[in-house]
């Protein structure tokens, strides 16, 4: 049930009380957190766009690595794929959040004009939980959440919960992120082989290969994932 939270004098701090200075405008303080929303809704957008950049740099070396036969690099990789694209998949449904935080807000300020108060929101207050967890946004979206719980429009709320690692399924994404390389590969590379991919695979898959600058490449862009998924 959602509660009402009124704009009183008695509830505001002492310079507000004794005529210091004034209380926010709420119309105004809509205004810049909608500003801010969508500057760091831009942010996510940019990351997106990283992400995915280097995610096409990491096909072709998943490609060159199954070429080579190095099976366990080119699964690595794979993986690094996988999660990058939950990364994309979070920050797409943060995004969502965010949208929906500026339309509660807009509905908070119809209600500010009718009623004389803002309502508390459940919507907001949770959108705002999980928003304040996303790495390149979370300083912003702390300072925003405590300025909407001094304004009555949430209640402060911690929420310390981790999300499960997925690592099964990572594992069997993986595999199929690596077979379809491997049947790229049968289409493009070696159609016109006499040996196909799969077979160099079996022949290659248990020798072991010695460090080398691929090696040290491909531990570069998947390091750069790694950051760029925070």
């Amino acid at each position: 049930v959602e509660s009402v939270c009124v704009w009183r004098a008695a509830a505001a701090p002492p310079a507000v009380m004794f005529g210091w200075s004034k209380a926010p405008d709420p119309k105004e303080q809509v205004k810049e957190w909608k500003k801010q929303m969508r500057g760091e809704e831009r942010k996510l957008d940019r990351q997106i766009t990283k992400i995915k950049n280097e995610e096409t740099k990491v096909k072709q070396s998943i490609k060159q690595a199954a070429k080579r036969g190095d099976m366990s690099t080119a699964k690595l990789l794979a993986k690094e794929i996988v999660r990058s694209r939950k990364a994309v998949s979070r920050l797409h449904t943060s995004k969502a959040q965010m949208n929906s935080v500026v339309m509660q807000m807009q509905n908070q300020m119809a209600q500010q004009k009718v009623m004389g108060h803002m309502v508390k929101s459940t919507q907001v207050m949770g959108a705002m939980n999980r928003l304040v967890k996303i790495g390149d946004i979370s300083q912003t979206m702390q300072a925003m959440q405590k300025e909407m719980c001094k304004a009555g429009l949430i209640e402060e709320m911690v929420d310390d919960s981790m999300e499960a690692l997925d690592d099964d399924d990572d594992e069997d994404a993986a595999d199929e992120e690596v077979e379809k390389v491997m049947q790229e590969l049968s289409a493009d590379t070696f159609a016109n082989s006499s040996s196909a991919p799969t077979r160099q695979v079996q022949q290659q898959e248990a020798a072991e290969e010695a460090p080398g600058e691929d090696d040290a490449e491909e531990e570069q862009m998947r390091a750069r994932l790694q950051e760029l998924r925070g």
